[in-house]
């Protein structure tokens, strides 16, 4: 990864967008288990699982979405995650 590299994350549910932003790593509940996802990894599709999605922003910032089943896409640094449902944990509270 290059010093400073950081990627473009969209998190959409089924009726609404949820978040979108620039991470400089996001942690997913992958079907087989937690899967981290820095800037310039390597393509990947893959189904994730209910559970709790952390961003983590260029400015150390955490950001923790609660999300249902669904998948993930990355490619040339923009990771796009599509859950049924999901909501920003924050401002749920």
């Amino acid at each position: 990864m290059m010093a400073g590299s950081i990627m473009q994350v969209n998190i959409v549910a089924a009726d609404h967008p949820v978040w979108h932003g620039t991470a400089k790593s996001v942690t997913i509940p992958a079907s087989e288990g937690g899967m981290g996802i820095l800037p310039d990894h390597e393509p990947v599709l893959t189904v994730i699982k209910e559970g709790t999605i952390v961003v983590v922003d260029p400015e150390g910032e955490r950001h923790s979405f609660e999300v249902t089943d669904g998948f993930i896409s990355f490619d040339s640094n923009k990771l796009t995650v599509a859950v049924e449902r999901g909501r920003d944990v924050k401002r749920a509270e």
